[in-house]
């Protein structure tokens, strides 16, 4: 049985089972929006009477089950009490479900998460598809709100308190063997059998999974101030109450609780709307809309890619060759010697290891990685990448003898972090056909990729770049060529300040509690000891130069250098290393310097208003988008830009007047300033 427009479908077969399939119309992926709620509702009110022997609720999505409630209307909620009143009618259609009188199943394929994640365990059972592609998660806390249709209380009551928490406080997925191990799902079977694994457990229903008297023992009130103790400490070494009060928000309402009774529901649909209103939880969905908005770029149309050759397998060049093969394409690996190439395939091996685990699937992925001294490689592939040192005439001349050997319709594609495209393509035969491919370190966990143009460059060649990089599943910003692009132009002039701190006295630990206490992931003399200071130091040179900006009066930073103090890489920076880790002093109990925190940040935001008026990117989104996900700019505060918004931009622009007026003219504001006003529809301040 259908109805035009629903989400649902329904089939009551000779069994006299109900088979409920979500397919959304006009999409490839279900997601719970009020419209496909209260469709569900109208269903569950056809099926309740006369009751069917069982129900099972399944997609017609080839993607997964159900990613989740529909994020954009969460964009729309203006108030609490509007809030409450979308999360309290998802509530009672799932509570609906729960209490129907005859066994119910989820019968799960590829992912349910969020919201899809609730609706299953709104049913007594839950199958699932046992493939690689199985993910089961809780990924709101990422968004700053927590599960609101039941979950917090649902998978405590499932599971226990422990791993439902360590789904619910961390947003991570599950796969499929864990899921089954908690408890999450009742039976793992191939996809070709779902269906009859649902009938099955409908036709003879199995005593329904609890959690062990020892988790359930967790939950007694007694208990619980105790195991509050240890999860606050958990959360607290990774993020701030004030930062992100999602996690704290589970927490507190399990403690207080316990996922009993029917006012557990209710205090998660109070708290949820209270979430939805804070500064957090609008920037994080923010933060989510931008990256759905590059997760878009990549369209249809672009030149396919299957083979790629990278030249140089230092750190950069190897990780890229290592994650081109793990997505799938036949790469090939060239440096001057094969003991130099080495290295990057035994990195690549573990990668490989780590993230397939399938010995086959290893094998395969190691299979498209080869070693290739003589370069012959560049032949057959559809994108060549360089990835050797910062030098102009290194890459000028490595081109010269690339560009003859390339494919007419081949891609040359440059990891420079700093030297603009227009210098590089001045010798090419085909200018139009270099792009910039700006990855970060380290590949394997950096989302962002800069894709670099300049006037001249092929369209199409930016397209291709665009699908290439989706193809990688890393997320792509058209940049214009200009000195050190986007992310490394805003970055230099923030580590560069901190250095300035640190040379007028200030304990170098002060500076990098100063910043992570605003938010950002590692402080920033730290940061600048993890990139080298030696390349901090050459990128800042070129950046300043091709600016025509006097370069930083740095000779603390020199002279770490010229003692051979490079760093993490050399064993001490700023700071000594061992194990890979910093040797900090305690953390200080005084305040840091009362300018320290707004030199730090505003000089780093002044100069997106700089990138922004010189049309480096598309527009002021892509300027946030590309710093949060390049750097890791604190994504509770929505990227440089917004939180300059949030702030006030005549307040910003004042500020850093002010600043000018005290340590000089690196924080006279930019005039783009009246541009950024624009952008968030604040009125610009007078320049």
């Amino acid at each position: 049985m259908t109805q035009t427009g629903s989400a649902w479908r329904m089939e009551r077969d000779s069994d006299d089972i109900v088979w409920l399939t979500a397919d959304k119309p006009g999409t490839s992926t279900n997601v719970l929006s009020s419209h496909v709620l209260r469709d569900l509702d109208e269903w569950l009110d056809r099926i309740a009477t006369p009751a069917p022997r069982g129900v099972v609720v399944l997609s017609a999505k080839k993607s997964g089950f159900v990613a989740g409630a529909d994020i954009k209307e969460f964009t729309g909620i203006t108030s609490a009490e509007g809030g409450y009143r979308l999360i309290h009618a998802g509530q009672r259609v799932f509570d609906r479900l729960e209490a129907l009188p005859c066994p119910t199943v989820a019968a799960i394929h590829g992912f349910a998460l969020g919201g899809g994640l609730e609706l299953a365990l709104a049913c007594r059972y839950r199958v699932a598809a046992g493939d690689e592609r199985l993910a089961l998660g809780f990924p709101e806390v990422q968004l700053g709100i927590h599960p609101g249709f039941g979950g917090t209380v649902r998978s405590v009551r499932l599971i226990g308190v422990r791993q439902a928490m360590e789904m619910m406080l961390t947003g991570k997925s599950v796969r499929a063997d864990k899921a089954l191990r908690a408890g999450l799902v009742d039976r793992l079977v191939p996809e070709s059998e779902l269906r009859s694994a649902a009938r099955q457990i409908i036709l003879d229903p199995p005593p329904p999974q609890r959690p062990s008297l020892t988790e359930r023992a967790l939950s007694w009130p007694l208990v619980r101030a105790f195991v509050q103790r240890s999860l606050v400490a958990k959360v607290a070494q990774k993020a701030r109450r004030e930062h992100y009060p999602a996690p704290y928000a589970i927490i507190d309402l399990w403690t207080r609780y316990g996922a009993h009774g029917a006012i557990a529901f209710e205090a998660e649909a109070r708290s949820i709307a209270a979430l939805f209103t804070t500064e957090t939880a609008r920037n994080l969905i923010r933060v989510f809309m931008l990256q759905d908005r590059l997760k878009g770029l990549g369209g249809k149309g672009a030149q396919p890619v299957e083979r790629v050759h990278v030249v140089g397998a230092g750190v950069m060049g190897g990780d890229i060759a290592a994650w081109s093969a793990l997505r799938g394409l036949t790469v090939t690996l060239q440096d001057r010697e094969l003991a130099l190439i080495e290295p990057a395939l035994t990195r690549a091996r573990e990668l490989f290891e780590k993230r397939l685990r399938d010995p086959a699937k290893v094998e395969a992925a190691t299979a498209r990685l080869t070693a290739d001294v003589a370069g012959a490689g560049a032949a057959q592939a559809d994108v060549v990448i360089e990835a050797i040192f910062e030098s102009l005439d290194a890459k000028r001349e490595l081109y010269a003898a690339l560009e003859p050997r390339m494919k007419p319709q081949a891609i040359l594609a440059t990891n420079t972090s700093s030297i603009v495209l227009e210098s590089l393509a001045e010798r090419l035969a085909r200018p139009e056909r270099l792009t910039g491919l700006h990855f970060f370190n380290p590949v394997a966990q950096m989302q962002l990729i800069e894709i670099i143009h300049t006037a001249a460059t092929d369209p199409a060649v930016i397209q291709t770049m665009l699908a290439f990089t989706r193809r990688l599943d890393k997320l792509p910003v058209p940049c214009r060529s200009g000195p050190g692009f986007i992310v490394n132009r805003v970055l230099m002039p923030y580590l560069h300040e901190a250095m300035h701190a640190a040379q007028q006295g200030v304990p170098n630990n002060v500076i990098d509690e100063a910043a992570v206490a605003f938010g950002m992931p590692i402080g920033p003399i730290e940061l600048a000891d993890v990139v080298g200071l030696d390349v901090a130091a050459h990128v800042g040179e070129i950046i300043a130069h091709e600016l025509g900006r006097p370069a930083p009066n740095l000779t603390r930073l020199r002279e770490l250098i010229a003692l051979g103090k490079l760093g993490r890489k050399s064993g001490a920076g700023f700071y000594l290393w061992k194990d890979g880790r910093p040797v900090k002093p305690a953390a200080s109990a005084d305040p840091p310097p009362r300018d320290l925190v707004d030199r730090l940040i505003l000089v780093l935001v002044n100069e997106c208003a700089a990138c922004l008026r010189e049309q480096i990117v598309e527009d002021a989104d892509f300027i946030d988008a590309a710093i949060i996900f390049g750097t890791g700019f604190a994504p509770f505060r929505g990227g440089p830009l917004a939180y300059a918004r949030g702030r006030g931009v005549a307040a910003v622009v004042e500020r850093l007047e002010e600043l000018a007026a005290r340590y000089g003219a690196r924080f006279q504001p930019d005039s783009g300033w009246a541009l950024v006003a624009g952008a968030g529809g604040d009125r610009p301040p007078e320049m």
